[in-house]
């Protein structure tokens, strides 16, 4: 039986995720999906077991480490094991740096985003330890490449590839694998979620959404990355080419991160 925990399941890129795991292994598949929203996260159970796998839903809030706790615990106490830790659960933000009067929020985004990792990682990892198991990470573009209006969701991607790229070399020798994961602009609800400048819901994307990848190929390729045990799975062409770029035309990389933004979103 492989476990599999997804946080952030309740929709976009995790629930995704969730169904087409439970499509590729039929059997011999536990899933264990966790989220704030109880009754969505019944129902993509519900589609997962359809499918064929055993699926459990539990509510979990990542911003608070005794949920991150619990959730493994429980994850242990019903399978008895962890196979694979997906951490996908997260929040986005839009926002210049110069309109922000209280920065609480950037604290509480370092909570979800990061921390929330952190916390569900350092909990898995002797059972991940001893199952050779894997870890995702879902980053972003943004944790590549510092992107004009995202200073605080941009910090806490960084953060997430710092922590997940230095953990790689602690548990290599113990068969850990470590997959992270840059999408770029994905067509899911997570922008229109995402925190503006005073720390509220946004309720629209700052983003340039044209040309946006579909949930469902996001999804196949973080999941072909991690059983594939890839170290990274950079999802678009201008991600792949920005990095390199960003150390030999930085200024050109500021233009094209620029170019993301919505003209009305860019600074004046």
């Amino acid at each position: 039986m492989k476990v599999v925990v997804i946080t952030g399941a309740s929709d976009g890129i995790g629930a995704e995720l969730a169904l087409q795991w439970a499509q590729r292994d039929r059997q011999g598949l536990a899933l264990v999906l966790a989220a704030r929203s109880l009754d969505k996260l019944q129902a993509v159970a519900a589609q997962c077991e359809a499918l064929g796998a055993q699926a459990l839903a539990l509510r979990c809030d990542i911003e608070q480490q005794g949920d991150c706790r619990t959730l493994v615990d429980a994850t242990v106490a019903r399978h008895g094991r962890i196979d694979v830790l997906v951490n996908n659960a997260g929040i986005s933000a839009h926002a210049l740096l110069a309109e922000v009067d209280d920065l609480a929020w950037y604290e509480r985004l370092m909570r979800v985003n990061f921390w929330g990792s952190v916390w569900t990682t350092h909990a898995a990892l002797p059972h991940l330890r001893a199952s050779r198991g894997r870890v995702v990470a879902v980053s972003s573009l943004a944790g590549l490449l510092g992107i004009p209006g995202r200073t605080a969701y941009s910090a806490t991607k960084f953060a997430m590839g710092g922590f997940f790229e230095a953990l790689r070399g602690e548990v290599a020798a113990d068969g850990v694998s470590i997959t992270v994961a840059y999408p770029g602009v994905v067509d899911t609800q997570i922008r229109y979620r995402g925190l503006n400048a005073r720390g509220e819901a946004l309720g629209r994307s700052a983003m340039d959404e044209r040309g946006a990848m579909t949930v469902q190929t996001c999804a196949r390729l973080i999941l072909d990355g991690t059983l594939a045990r890839r170290r990274e799975v950079v999802m678009t062409v201008k991600g792949r080419l920005g990095r390199w770029l960003k150390l030999l035309a930085p200024g050109l990389v500021d233009r094209m991160a620029m170019a993301a933004l919505k003209k009305e979103e860019r600074p004046r």
